[in-house]
């Protein structure tokens, strides 16, 4: 029996939902509707897996949306599972949703977690034909932290290089395909950890998001060592014109997020020629559950903008 065992652990290593499937159900009642495919492994982290969910329209129309559970940089299922049918935005349009959950705070850090969704855009663009989706028609969503990410693999963010045999060598399949985005859109993300609010003031020098700096693993650190670890955790600083087209939803009283970072952040890619519009709440503060709804289909109208059936091109 432990020999059985230890082939099954082995074989969670980064393969496929093929050996881990999930578990099916429909999301809501109707023969139409979505079917959840519940903790599909898209990798492992010291022994544990890391995992999504898919929502799976009946028609799919080739897009997938991830959409990160993330608040904090901290990531589970009860974050979406009360919203659940709001995903209806995207699924009514025939877009597969994949809920992302990455390794959490304070367990691990901000760095580690950028990893886990480079992991996941390229698990989920390799299996892309399993679930119905182009795996050149891959868009990213968030809220906060979520936004962060979102933003962060929207601008290449530690992205990692394509994987290449070498020597002989065996290489993951999964490491062979990219984790680039074709499209970003997303809520009031922190953008530029390195003039956080203030011209010059990082985020771990932020006040009102002190409980967030052990997030970052800087503390004992010059402030030299946080400034780069803040550059490099900035999507800001990576915006080129190779950026995805990205979409910013943002309130005017956000008291953990500031305003500018998102206007600062849609400034420089136009800067870049990239294509970016910045939607503004006034008085929204982080978050505004009384329109979030409706503003998902926003989101589903940017990814079908950006990212169009090449089928339908004249």
């Amino acid at each position: 029996m432990k020999h059985i065992l230890l082939i099954v652990l082995l074989g969670f290593y980064g393969i496929s939902h093929a050996a881990v499937p999930g578990l099916r159900e429909r999301l809501w009642i109707g023969v139409d509707e979505p079917v959840r495919i519940r903790h599909v492994v898209y990798g492992t982290k010291f022994g544990m897996a890391l995992t999504l969910d898919v929502l799976k329209p009946a028609k799919p129309n080739g897009i997938g949306v991830i959409f990160m559970a993330s608040g904090g940089w901290h990531s589970d299922l009860n974050m979406l599972e009360k919203r659940m049918a709001q995903f209806h935005y995207f699924t009514d349009r025939g877009q597969t949703v994949f809920l992302v959950y990455h390794g959490s705070a304070p367990r691990f850090l901000v760095s580690e977690a950028v990893q886990d969704i480079h992991r996941a855009v390229r698990f989920i663009r390799y299996h892309a034909e399993e679930y119905g989706v182009n795996p050149n028609r891959l868009g990213i969503s968030g809220m906060s932290s979520g936004g962060h990410l979102s933003t962060a693999i929207g601008t290449g963010v530690a992205r990692p290089p394509i994987a290449t045999a070498a020597n002989g060598q065996s290489v993951n399949p999964i490491d062979q395909v990219s984790s680039q985005v074709q499209a970003v859109a997303c809520f009031f993300p922190p953008a530029d950890l390195t003039n956080y609010g203030n011209t010059g003031r990082l985020f771990v020098e932020c006040d009102t998001v002190r409980r967030f700096w052990p997030q970052f693993g800087v503390e004992g650190k010059s402030r030299e060592e946080k400034w780069k670890v803040m550059q490099d955790l900035s999507p800001f600083h990576a915006i080129s014109k190779d950026s995805a087209p990205t979409l910013i939803l943002h309130g005017t009283v956000d008291p953990l997020v500031p305003l500018e970072q998102s206007e600062r952040f849609i400034a420089k890619l136009k800067s870049q020629g990239v294509p970016a519009q910045l939607i503004i709440h006034q008085g929204g503060a982080h978050g505004w559950d009384e329109t979030w709804e409706t503003d998902l289909g926003v989101l589903a109208d940017w990814f079908e903008k950006y990212m169009p059936d090449p089928k339908s091109k004249n």
